[in-house]
């Protein structure tokens, strides 16, 4: 199953968003947006630049 993303507005109301996989665990969670349109727009730059996203390994 493909990963979903969950729009959602916090305890201080907030719209936030976050990428649960398909076993239900979260893997990825956004900041908070003052408005639905921009945390959409966040999701949808996600969508768009994290295909080809590398990894920056720090350790």
């Amino acid at each position: 199953m493909a990963g979903t993303f969950e729009l959602y507005t916090d305890s201080a109301g907030k719209f936030r968003f976050r990428l649960k996989a398909g076993n239900g665990e979260i893997i990825a969670q956004g900041q908070a947006y003052t408005s639905k349109a921009s945390a959409l727009a966040g999701i949808e730059s996600i969508k768009r630049n994290a295909p080809g996203a590398g990894t920056d390994d720090q350790t």
